[in-house]
């Protein structure tokens, strides 16, 4: 199965979660690509089976400025993945209240609006209680694998 990994990250924390997690879908015997620079171009000749987005928060609850562009496209053009899997990883600080994790609520509204399936809940990583987001996520990251291979 082919799984698109997309990442928004302010300070590169979420994109080493996503390479980490890249490598861990490849050693289950995925084919996950990550690109963190990714035009819907791009990921459109990936061809995905599945995605899985990891994105910190920004501003008032916004996605990181890398990943702006590509979400703005997949919104305008709509591509037909509906009913593939998916999933989000979404990075944060609890101190920032209501917008906790608001850049993954917005992947997650437009999940609902692709009609892409999340196969596991959404993990929220705290920022003030995380030290090492990439191990964090691991167990979350065995439950998604197991999803995707059921």
């Amino acid at each position: 199965m082919k799984v698109a990994i997309l990442s928004g990250s302010v300070y590169g924390t979420a994109e080493e979660v996503a390479r980490h997690a890249q490598g861990l879908l490849n050693a289950a015997g995925f084919q996950a690509w990550h690109d963190p620079r990714a035009d819907l171009a791009a990921l459109q000749a990936f061809a995905p089976e599945a995605f899985l987005v990891v994105t910190s928060t920004t501003g008032m609850g916004e996605l990181p400025d890398n990943l702006q562009p590509l979400y703005h496209s997949i919104r305008d053009l709509l591509p037909g993945w509906s009913g593939l899997p998916g999933a989000v990883l979404a990075l944060g600080d609890s101190s920032y209240g209501d917008t906790f994790c608001g850049g993954g609520e917005l992947v997650r509204e437009l999940y609902a609006e692709l009609g892409i399936r999340e196969v596991v809940p959404m993990l929220r990583l705290d920022s003030s209680e995380s030290v090492t987001p990439e191990s964090d996520a691991e167990p979350w990251l065995d439950e998604l694998i197991s999803a995707l291979r059921g």
